[in-house]
């Protein structure tokens, strides 16, 4: 077996430049918007639209980290109504996919095709152009007002795209374990449980946190449309609340999203720890 290094050393000089090169400009993309809105959420409200415009921030502060609370009272209410509602949002969608994932991934039965093709095409719609047809299934059911009506669009929409990831994975999973436990006169449901879900353990949990976040950042048309009430908005309604008649404050927003954001980034960075010790579990010969 080859040593990382060796693989690394067989690159040119300027292969490698190149390589560091482009990683840099993907990065600036990428990140350039964080950055610049971390920046506005340090300067004054003064700063924002001065010429010529400062990148960086002249006598900044974290004033409106402060601030932010004081404009849009109960914010800490709209993160934890967010958190909780796209943790209830992803533990349905992986008691829903995993059995729908493993039966499109093992059984051979009429009609599996459209129903992925039909799982697709969900995927194609607009959330906005479902608004009028889902509100009044929601007032029908009189589930207006109450955080069902901000999940359940979010569960059936999330679902689809779901299952097409999970039975990808699961897929690659060799038919001989479930054979040997077949054999051994295990059902399909034991054999799901005990021999396909610990080796499916890392696409459970790129279809979690693809989920996670789907649905933490799905939710501001579903609640500015079901819902009126402060105590079940999540975050994006409270962010909307510094769009002012007058004015945006500007600063105050890009502090209420890094912070709002916070909760979401902490699970998704202790998730992808697991994720990459699930890809690299058995990588290397013992």
């Amino acid at each position: 077996m080859k040593q990382p290094h060796l693989l690394i050393n067989r690159y040119k000089w300027y292969e490698i430049i190149g390589i560091y090169a482009g990683i840099l400009v993907f990065l600036t993309f990428v990140l350039a918007p964080f950055v610049e809105g971390f920046l506005v959420s340090l300067k004054p409200l003064s700063q924002l639209f001065s010429s010529p415009y400062r990148f960086i921030p002249e006598n900044g502060s974290f004033e409106a980290y402060r601030t932010m609370w004081v404009s849009v009272p109960g914010f800490a209410r709209y993160i934890f109504n967010s958190f909780f509602i796209s943790t209830v949002v992803t533990s349905v969608v992986l008691v829903l996919v995993i059995p729908a994932a493993y039966a499109f991934a093992r059984f051979e039965f009429k009609g599996a095709g459209v129903l992925l093709g039909a799982f697709l095409a969900v995927n194609m719609f607009s959330g906005a152009v479902l608004l009028i047809p889902l509100f009044r299934l929601m007032r029908s059911f009189g589930l207006l007002n109450t955080y069902f009506a901000i999940m359940v669009p979010g569960i059936a929409f999330l679902i689809p795209s779901a299952i097409w990831l999970l039975r990808t994975y699961m897929m690659r999973i060799p038919r001989e374990l479930d054979e040997a436990a077949f054999v051994d006169g295990a059902s399909h449901f034991y054999t799901l449980r005990r021999v396909i879900l610990p080796i499916a353990m890392p696409g459970i949990t790129v279809v979690a946190i693809t989920t996670f976040i789907g649905s933490y950042a799905q939710q501001f048309i579903y609640a500015l449309t079901f819902n009126s009430k402060t105590e079940f908005a999540p975050l994006p309604v409270g962010l909307f609340a510094y769009f002012g008649r007058q004015e945006v404050v500007w600063n105050e927003l890009m502090a209420a999203s890094f912070v709002g954001i916070a909760p979401a980034m902490i699970v998704i960075f202790f998730l992808q720890r697991y994720l990459v010790s699930g890809l690299t579990a058995g990588a290397v010969k013992q």
